[in-house]
């Protein structure tokens, strides 16, 4: 008999696929020891009969019939010693903004342990309030500094992917690494340690090491040939940038001969297990050498609002294939929550659709009336990408209600006990209040972390 540790009867929403909103009205789910899902039936099966006879000891944990489980969410790009200047300077473009806060935001972390251990706390409790159980985050060059990020998230019960950042090349002369060979080194360094403070937890480690060029501009040939030997030797994620911004991009055309997609493939940092944020200057030209690697897409739709003078051409990411989840790109999105990330998924695919639908019909391509070949997304699929898409990009097998799968879920609450609804949620035609498409994304659309009440990750509570 397998040995649960906690049984859930609840609403379920998930998006297996994309686009497919499956909502699984009073179910039954069983978590083993381990955190992992055991059982999923409907709680009036015979199966959920069953195992709530043979575990008399478990108490239920009873949702209310107008709240569900969802899949915690997954911030797939999020610099983590950036949040300590959140929402702050804007206006630059990108490379001056670097020079402006960024650089200077991670070397004072990287200087000072005690505000690196304070900055990520709050951090690692604000992730928690706006229901992202996983993070893939950039820190900075120092190693030590990226294990106080390491050991934060894994003691608040995080699921993180931390990265070194590897930089050899900068614009400011005070953050920098020495060398190529230097950084290799502390790459190295860093897996070793990283890994052994996840081993401490046992088999459940939350914490994976990730090698992390910041871009190509601050990266030699030489220190990207050795991150690539790196990656595969130790056979762990890379993360970096790809195609951002106008000034990012004419910079490696004007100093390596060639786009970075191409820099990065020539020494092997395009795998199965790469996320490249950003990606706006990629199009259907492009984006299949991404689905030939396998490489993942970051979709930072806030920060690619501000820095990039084109939008990531998703749609069309999505038909090719490429895998694709959402990033808040903290700090530049100046919103942690990823359900903001979800709207201005939906919105910017939508503006894309209204100038491509115009653009057409003023040239006498169509009439107004077809629809034929849409680049818009709609909520469910930005909830897929939240969520599941998210886990794809990074092997893992949450973002669903699945046996096998680590339970990481978020409880979400339409009203009180009252029957009032909750946070920006009113509910006022006296109809009664179900866990239906039409409620779900009235909270996609208004809800905010007043309607978060829980977190679990791998099945402990947050």
């Amino acid at each position: 008999m397998t040995p649960f540790q906690n049984i859930f009867i609840a609403n379920l929403v998930h998006t297996p696929t994309l686009g497919n909103l499956e909502i699984l009205s009073d179910y039954l789910v069983a978590v083993d020891s381990t955190g992992i899902i055991q059982s999923v039936h409907p709680s009036s099966s015979v199966e959920a009969t069953s195992i709530l006879e043979s575990h008399p000891e478990i108490i239920p944990t009873r949702l209310p019939p107008t709240s569900f489980l969802l899949p915690t969410f997954v911030d797939l790009h999020l610099h983590a010693p950036q949040f300590l200047y959140l929402g702050t300077g804007l206006h630059l473009p990108l490379m001056e903004w670097l020079d402006q806060y960024a650089y200077k935001a991670e070397e004072r972390l990287d200087a000072d342990p005690e505000l690196a251990r304070r900055v990520y706390t709050r951090l690692s409790e604000r992730l928690i309030e706006a229901g992202t159980g996983t993070v893939l985050a950039f820190g900075t060059i120092k190693e030590e500094t990226n294990l106080i990020l390491a050991e934060v998230l894994q003691s608040k019960g995080l699921r993180g992917f931390v990265g070194k950042l590897s930089m050899d090349q900068s614009s400011r002369p005070t953050y920098v690494e020495s060398s190529s060979d230097e950084s290799l080194k502390a790459a190295k360094s860093f897996i070793q340690r990283c890994r052994s403070i996840a081993s401490s937890q046992g088999s459940n480690h939350l914490i994976e090491p990730v090698i992390t060029p910041r871009f190509v501009p601050t990266c030699s040939d030489e220190l990207l040939a050795g991150l690539g030997n790196l990656a595969q030797i130790e056979d762990v994620f890379i993360h970096s940038h790809l195609a951002e911004a106008r000034d990012q991009v004419d910079w490696v055309r004007s100093t390596r001969g060639t786009d970075d997609i191409n820099v990065f493939e020539k020494y092997g940092l395009h795998t199965q297990k790469t996320v490249q944020a950003h990606c706006t200057f990629l199009d259907t030209s492009t984006l299949p050498q991404l689905r030939a690697s396998e490489t993942s897409v970051a979709h930072c739709p806030l920060s690619n609002a501000y820095f990039s003078s084109r939008p990531f051409p998703l749609r069309e990411a999505l038909d090719l294939g490429v895998k694709v989840g959402l990033g808040s790109d903290v700090a530049g999105g100046y919103q942690i929550d990823l359900i903001t990330a979800m709207r201005y998924a939906v919105s910017t695919s939508r503006i894309r659709e209204g100038m491509r639908t115009e653009n057409e019909i003023s040239n006498g391509i169509r009439n107004r009336d077809d629809r034929k070949g849409s680049v818009s997304i709609d909520w469910k699929e930005s909830l897929f990408l939240a969520t599941r898409g998210g886990s794809v990009a990074l092997g893992l097998s949450t973002g669903q209600f699945c046996i096998g799968s680590p339970f990481d879920a978020q409880q979400v609450d339409l009203t009180n006990e009252a029957g009032h609804g909750l946070g920006a949620l009113d509910f006022l035609d006296g109809m009664p209040i179900q866990v239906t498409e039409l409620t779900v994304e009235k909270w996609w659309c208004l809800g905010n972390h007043q309607n978060r009440s829980k977190m679990w990750v791998q099945g402990t509570r947050l």
